[in-house]
């Protein structure tokens, strides 16, 4: 009988553009969840201290409530972590630093995972008591959202304690597809309101617009997605046709987060991280 005949590999080139395409979106997304989780800490953090924790809710209304002391506490565990998980989240993806400090590599996973796992439950327990604005069809995605952010955190670690470090490493790149959802989130909201302005009605006040119901989703699954692609273009029975689209995803979602950070750098993060630490000199 005549062997079957095995596919053809795809071309070398093929991984190299996959590898500048990775490099490029965690460049700039380490520079700019860097300026955001700055932003996070001067804003939302800087304003504990100042005794203005009412700024929370011009994100969304009733982040913070004096009356609901425990779901405040939530939502600032919600932040704080995140705020974590963008600063250290680019560090674990770096190959290098992998290869040369694997105690580094390691120490820092543990404090990521912990603060991902910390930042689903918190999210979780701000909304078992008090739901989200957007009522049932936001909380319904939020809570998966939190969810799946505990799944991977949890699943990240366990594979990576019994050494499955593919795996491991495919449950890392799918946490930090999901680490930075609420950084995206907010992306999405400033894109939409400096095109369309804030009296667009695809959003509205109880966040029930066409927009809301969009992004109650497009904040976390298409990064999954794309973390998807990303993760069987690097397997070695990968087709031509897979690695060049995770390449071309990877590479437009880098050209759209440098564009974005620097507009709301400029415009929004920026301005607000200047006004907290003049204020507190």
């Amino acid at each position: 009988m005549t062997a079957l005949a095995q596919p053809m590999p795809p071309p070398q080139w093929t991984e190299g553009a996959l590898k500048v395409a990775s490099f490029a979106l965690v460049a700039v997304v380490w520079i700019s969840s860097a300026i955001f989780g700055a932003y996070i800490l001067a804003y939302y953090g800087g304003a504990i201290p100042a005794g203005t924790m009412e700024q929370w809710n011009a994100t969304l209304p009733a982040l913070y409530e004096p009356h609901t002391p425990a779901a405040s506490f939530g939502m600032g565990l919600h932040f704080f972590a995140g705020a974590t998980l963008l600063l250290l989240g680019p560090i674990q993806l770096i190959g290098a630093v992998r290869r040369s400090a694997p105690k580094v590599h390691h120490w820092i996973g543990r404090l990521y995972a912990l603060a991902a796992f910390s930042a689903g439950v918190g999210g979780l327990i701000f909304i078992a008591l008090k739901g989200t604005v957007g009522g049932p069809a936001m909380t319904a995605a939020f809570a998966a959202y939190g969810a799946l952010m505990i799944l991977a955190a949890v699943q990240t670690v366990r594979h990576a304690m019994a050494r499955r470090i593919d795996i491991h490493r495919a449950w890392a790149i799918r946490l930090f597809a999901l680490a930075i959802g609420s950084w995206l989130y907010r992306i999405g909201y400033g894109l939409f309101f400096a095109i369309n302005g804030t009296e667009d009605p695809g959003h509205t006040a109880d966040f029930t617009g066409w927009f809301d119901h969009v992004m109650n989703w497009a904040f976390f699954v298409p990064p999954l997605i794309i973390a998807e692609m990303f993760i069987r273009a690097r397997r070695s029975q990968a087709t031509t046709a897979g690695r060049m689209g995770a390449s071309i995803a990877l590479g437009l979602g880098a050209a759209f987060i440098a564009y974005a950070t620097f507009f709301f750098t400029l415009f929004g993060w920026g301005p607000a991280i200047l006004m907290r630490f003049g204020a507190a000199a």
